[in-house]
């Protein structure tokens, strides 16, 4: 099993990735590379600590996960643009899909109520 510094090491360099698949609007690759973070997130958490190590590794876990945190500002710089965008296509798709779905239903009364019918 990694050590945790191994393991906040892996998860740096996979944020880092991130960044870069965010720039390039590389989602799917954004949201594979996620998808390891938070696998790696899950077994860190799982992973006893070292007493030892952890008074030797400090300053560099320090490093690592201000790095993964400067990291996850940047991704969201890049995404939160495009999460806007899904969210106003998204809700102007269901507004319409009510809306014909409104006509839809009162196109079927009027016709059930027009005479002959």
């Amino acid at each position: 099993m990694p050590s945790q510094i191994e393991l906040y090491e892996e998860m740096s360099h996979l944020s880092s990735r991130m960044v870069e698949a965010a720039r390039a609007g590389d989602w799917d690759n954004l949201i594979e590379l996620e998808h390891g973070v938070a696998g790696l997130r899950d077994t860190l958490m799982a992973t006893p600590e070292d007493h030892n190590s952890l008074a030797t590794d400090l300053d560099r876990r320090r490093s690592l996960i201000q790095r993964i945190l400067e990291d996850d500002a940047e991704v969201r710089r890049h995404t939160e643009p495009w999460m806007e965008h899904v969210r106003k296509y998204l809700g102007n798709s269901a507004r319409r899909h009510d809306v014909e779905k409104a006509y839809a239903a009162g196109a079927g009364e009027s016709a059930a109520g027009a005479p002959g019918a």
